[in-house]
């Protein structure tokens, strides 16, 4: 029997178990195929393990994704990204600017086109921003996980979103954020009390420093060690 004379229920299984280069591959055979491929009911799953991913077209976003994950764990993120954009050299920015609203892009479009998205983990993500997050959970109202880890820019008002949007979360974790604060983790506990919030070392660790502010020597070397 020809794989194209299998129902669409049996094509659909068969492609839940290739990844996303396989199912792309496979797509490109025949009509039939690139009709399963492109079903949504297929992408209920999305893992990204860099920005760069987010430029494949490897994927189908639609209203059947429930868990997305995007993890980019480089040297890079720590050596270049991480550092705060007024301290960053030319060069540095310019490695930046080749990838730096990727993420922030590819989240806007989960905002109007995953209405039932679960589950979201961002790790590694210095780029994305406050209103990267609010945006999700106000478009996003299913959503019962919000896992946060290593994102610089991620600070209180993230917290302040969770607060106000997050009616169905169940678990937030905001783990080495170095900008959420104490404060900010309590108040959120108030206003939310059944939601599982976690924050290893988040609030323990040193904020970013303002242009205008001269950070003491001692900050700086503490910050370079944690890095490090």
């Amino acid at each position: 029997m020809q794989l194209t004379q299998l129902n669409r229920e049996c094509l659909l299984h068969l492609f839940s178990f290739l990844d996303k280069d396989s199912r792309r591959s496979l797509s490109l055979t025949c009509r039939q195929l690139r009709e399963v491929y492109l079903d949504p009911c297929l992408w209920n799953l999305l893992h990204f393990s860099s920005p760069c991913q987010l430029r494949w077209d490897n994927y189908v976003l639609g209203p059947s994704l429930r868990y997305l994950t995007i993890c980019w764990y480089s040297s890079r993120v720590q050596l270049v990204c991480n550092i705060e954009d007024w301290l960053k050299s030319s060069f540095q920015k310019d490695i930046c600017s080749k990838h730096d609203s990727l993420v922030s892009t590819f989240l806007a479009h989960v905002c109007h086109m995953c209405p039932n998205l679960l589950t979201l983990t961002l790790s590694g993500c210095a780029h994305i921003t406050d209103q990267d997050v609010v945006s999700v959970l106000q478009r996003c109202k299913k959503l019962r996980s919000l896992r946060l880890e290593n994102c610089v820019r991620i600070t209180d008002r993230s917290l302040r979103g969770v607060a106000e949007h997050g009616d169905n979360l169940e678990e937030v974790r905001v783990d080495f954020c170095r900008n959420i604060t104490k404060a900010g983790l309590q108040s959120c506990k108030e206003m939310r009390p059944a939601i599982q919030l976690s924050a290893e070392r988040s609030a323990d660790m040193i904020p970013d420093s303002k242009p205008e502010e001269k950070e003491p020597l001692s900050k700086a070397l503490q910050k370079f060690l944690q890095y490090s």
